[in-house]
């Protein structure tokens, strides 16, 4: 396994990144893994060298933070792991227990270090930007959490560009730790970060950690209907289903592009999104152990310009969606 740094940060992560969305409990959705089954996932994640384990508090309203918790800790020494997780969504019926006011991140930094067992967290991220809570809070209570040995870098996912670079400069105006990464919706049938969001993190030295590379399995070729997860995720009909014509016509250009290399589409669309500037881990979600084949065997993967002008060639401007 390869490991980078995390944007200008000295924070040396794995070239993948594994997204842990699928762990915690069943009764939050039911394609999610239980224990046993996550542990299984994770201990080889581990065996692949793979540091970098990217989760949030709403997933699975913790259980995820738990599991993680309970196995890692048990495999790798904590220095070894870089724990990334995230702040902003609903907890409970509580108003206050949601966005990204003082009260809220105070609570919900100790609430996910209680949860994943560790008395840091290497990676903290705002998950969505929050409309009703001033920035400047925000970002002080941020640095706070820093500045109290609780967290160690600062991140964000999804935004509009000017919000990302508003805190940035709010950041550096008052002296206040700053985001080092950004993880936002990428992938080959959703290109409507390269207007401005990548393009702001290569300036800048953020680093990118992009989610749903593989369009919530539609760059796999898997088939509609084929998993639990794609019967029942309303997250991709949301991203997805508005734009399934002009979507088909840059998944037979990747499937032709697979075939030509003698390679899986999901190997094909990883080597791709590993391959763009700025982008630092892609985060895979694995909930079969055979999935890792085609993570890890992309990263070998170079692909030629040709290759990178078939891929790209039929893609259509298409609403921004993932940031809600």
């Amino acid at each position: 396994m390869e490991y980078v740094s995390l944007g200008r940060s000295g924070l040396k992560v794995s070239r993948l990144a594994l997204g842990c969305m699928t762990f915690g409990s069943s009764d939050w959705a039911p394609w999610v893994l239980g224990l046993d089954d996550s542990a299984k996932i994770l201990r080889q994640a581990v065996d692949l060298g793979i540091n970098f384990f990217d989760t949030a508090d709403m997933y699975s309203l913790g259980k995820s933070e738990e599991v993680i918790g309970k196995v890692l800790l048990d495999l790798v020494p904590r220095h070894k792991l870089v724990i990334a997780t995230k702040v902003y969504n609903q907890m409970s019926g509580d108003p206050n227990d949601r966005g990204l006011s003082r009260k809220h991140i105070f609570e919900a930094v100790d609430g996910s270090l209680k949860r994943l067992g560790t008395d840091y967290i290497d990676l903290y991220q705002l998950h969505r930007f929050d409309y009703e809570t001033p920035l400047e809070e925000t970002l002080d209570a941020l640095n706070d959490v820093v500045r109290a040995g609780k967290v160690r870098y600062l991140g964000a996912s999804s935004m509009h560009a000017w919000q990302f670079m508003k805190g940035l400069g709010m950041q550096r105006q008052h002296g206040w730790a700053q985001f080092v990464s950004m993880q936002p919706h990428y992938n080959l049938i959703y290109r409507e970060e390269e207007r401005e969001m990548l393009p702001l993190c290569l300036s800048e030295g953020i680093g990118v950690v992009p989610w749903s590379p593989l369009a919530r399995g539609r760059l796999a070729g898997r088939v509609e209907g084929e998993t639990t997860r794609s019967q029942t995720d309303g997250t991709a009909r949301a991203l997805y289903d508005g734009t399934r014509a002009a979507d088909d016509a840059v998944i037979s250009s990747l499937k032709a592009v697979a075939e030509r290399h003698n390679r899986s589409m999901a190997q094909i669309a990883y080597a791709w999104i590993a391959s763009r500037a700025a982008v630092a881990a892609p985060i895979v979600g694995i909930s079969k152990p055979h999935q890792f084949e085609d993570a890890i065997e992309a990263l070998e993967l170079r692909l030629t310009v040709g290759d990178v002008a078939e891929l790209e060639q039929n893609y259509r401007p298409k609403p921004v969606v993932g940031h809600a």
